[in-house]
């Protein structure tokens, strides 16, 4: 997918941003052709090679993030009680960085909070997910970050 300066992207590591210019970068000796990426205060390069579509997405679409928060309300896959493979397992499904992915982590620790405290890791890992999701959700439904995170929460059942 070829994006142009302007375009609102997500990466798959670091979330909302927006592509500022495109840039010439040296990669292990060759020249590559570069999307500079502003994610909040940083400043990203995102080689514009075949593998981009594996870093970059565009944002969901409305019709599409609403069917997602079916997530929420479906049965969810067991965390690991033990912390280590709980970790492994939150690395692994966020690894994509797919809006699916991110409800899907979310669902799943909250259900884990309501039977086990959550470390610091899970706490960690639960805001990412959660400032992901929210950042999208205000570009998407062009709502303030209060109101988007009054409507996760009744998603998520913490908030009534």
């Amino acid at each position: 997918m070829d994006y142009h300066i302007g375009d609102k992207v997500i990466h798959s590591n670091y979330g909302l941003g927006e592509i500022i210019q495109m840039d010439e970068k040296t990669i292990h000796g060759h020249q590559t052709s570069c999307y500079v990426v502003r994610v909040r205060d940083l400043t990203i390069w995102v080689p514009a090679d075949n593998s981009v579509e594996t870093r970059l997405r565009l944002p969901t679409s409305r019709m599409e993030f609403e069917k997602l928060f079916t997530i929420f309300h479906s049965s969810g896959e067991p965390l690991s009680e033990d912390r280590m493979e709980r970790k492994t397992q939150l690395i692994e499904r966020m690894k994509d960085g797919t809006l699916e992915s991110i409800c899907g982590v979310l669902r799943d620790l909250t259900l884990f909070r309501k039977l086990k405290k959550f470390n610091d890791y899970d706490n960690q890992y639960f805001q990412r997910a959660q400032s992901l999701l929210i950042d999208e959700w205000m570009l998407v439904f062009r709502v303030p970050l209060g109101h988007a995170q009054q409507e996760l929460g009744k998603l998520l059942g913490t908030y009534s």
